[in-house]
């Protein structure tokens, strides 16, 4: 593992470039930079960050347990920075970021591109409430039903902002209530959120049984299977809803015509049909939808993770006949689509089509597939996935031990499922950091 001094991390395209670091990129006319340190080298209460500090990574991790509710178990790290595809912790170790916080940090840690669009944009107007709009809220709002009528070009589509792919999907829950039908069909190895709605949309039992009852007449049904949804669904159901890959259930992919044959189901039934793409949007899978290829449009489609590079924004997008059940005084919002927000998330847009990176992200996807199959190690069955979303299947369930070993060799990823390692890094990752991982995984495999 590479020390904090060691070189620059950034990671980023040529256009991208900063000469200088988050730090200073971030830093206050105050003297404090984002990490909460001052310009001096000193915490803001003037302790000194030398030798066994508050600020070393074990006591942060005491305060965190004494102060931060356990939902989370134990922090495996804390992390004070980040540049392009890495990371520092508290103790200046370096790590390649292979997970970009759960597919959030499409364009790395720190890009001053995105930075400058927000600063530029919360000196200007920072927040007014959705009693106003503003020019960049609206932006957003056009750019994202283009993407989402993509394969129907003059259907009517709209946008309602929230800060999180769970309130974007609870957006969409209500939707589906005012079709005045109330039962839903969602797949088994789901996942749509933490909140209650959402939760509820939810398979996996040892989320949902803790806090049922949930809401709604939700019917599970295997995911990728159209036969099983035919007998499921009627003219009771107000939508179906789907994920183009299931991430959270180890990167799993259904047929090549599964999602055409939803759409023809529910056509049939007068039923709505809802795509999660909150994992899988935004340029994560090559495309802005992940569902593109498939040549459907959904009903409602929901966006978080990667629109904002960090910065929290989600939206639901409705189209067609859906686009008008809600209306004046059915929902609303404080934060969602203000104009920081929005901006962001039109930085995130611009940058990745000025650069090319849904071709980059296809051909690095590809790449880092191939290269992980042509290991040929006896702990690995395939590699699942399009673009940089990708599931490495093991034949034995040691993933969360390679998971932590990784870490502990500067490599963070994570293991959804006990023989699934999931790799999510930022789209702007470079080719040799992407070999750099491949060559030092029969090592991590070897040591668990």
């Amino acid at each position: 593992m590479s020390s904090a001094s060691n070189g620059s991390a950034s990671g980023q395209p040529p256009l991208a470039q900063s000469s200088s670091s988050p730090a200073q990129l971030n830093q206050s006319s105050t003297g404090q930079s984002s990490t909460g340190q001052s310009s001096t080298g000193q915490s803001p209460t003037g302790q000194s960050h030398l030798g066994q500090s508050p600020t070393g990574q074990s006591h942060l991790t005491q305060r965190y347990q004494h102060a931060v509710m356990n939902t989370f178990g134990p922090p495996k790290r804390v992390f004070v920075r980040g540049e392009g595809v890495h990371l520092w912790d508290a103790d200046g170790n370096r790590y390649l970021d292979l997970l970009a916080g759960l597919a959030v940090n499409s364009l790395g840690h720190a890009h001053p591109q995105v930075i400058g669009a927000i600063s530029a944009q919360l000196s200007t107007l920072g927040h007014v409430s959705n009693f106003f709009a503003t020019p960049t809220q609206i932006a957003l709002a056009e750019r994202l039903c283009g993407f989402v009528t993509l394969n129907d070009p003059g259907r009517e589509a709209r946008v309602f902002f929230t800060n999180s792919g769970t309130e974007a999907n609870e957006a969409g829950f209500k939707i589906t209530r005012r079709t005045g039908r109330t039962r839903l069909i969602a797949m088994q190895g789901s996942f749509h959120g933490r909140s209650l709605g959402a939760l509820a949309l939810t398979s996996n039992p040892a989320y949902r049984e803790p806090f049922e009852p949930l809401p709604g007449e939700v019917t599970f049904v295997p995911y990728g299977d159209a036969d099983a949804l035919a007998q499921a669904l009627d003219d009771t159901v107000a939508a179906v809803i789907l994920e183009p890959i299931q991430g959270e259930n180890g990167v799993v992919e259904p047929p090549s015509d599964y999602l055409a044959a939803v759409r023809a189901l529910t056509t049939n039934a007068g039923a709505l049909l809802w795509i999660d793409e909150v994992q899988t949007g935004i340029g994560r899978c090559g495309e802005w939808l992940a569902s593109a290829h498939s040549g459907v449009t959904g009903d409602i489609v929901t966006f978080a993770k990667g629109l904002g590079n960090g910065f929290p924004v989600g939206a639901c997008v409705a189209t067609g006949p859906a686009a008008s059940l809600l209306g004046p005084g059915s929902h609303g919002t404080t934060f969602g689509g203000n104009p920081v927000a929005a901006a962001a998330g039109l930085a995130v847009l611009g940058i990745i089509e000025r650069d090319g990176l849904l071709a980059r992200v296809r051909t690095a996807g590809e790449r880092l597939a191939s290269g992980i199959e042509g290991l040929e190690h006896a702990r690995i069955s395939h590699v699942r996935g399009r673009g940089l979303l990708r599931g490495v299947v093991l034949t034995e369930p040691v993933a969360p031990a390679v998971a932590d070993a990784a870490l502990t060799a500067g490599f963070v990823i994570n293991a959804p499922r006990p023989n699934v390692l999931r790799l999510a890094p930022p789209l702007i990752i470079p080719d040799a950091e992407l070999d750099r991982f491949v060559d030092a995984l029969p090592g991590l495999l070897d040591s668990v």
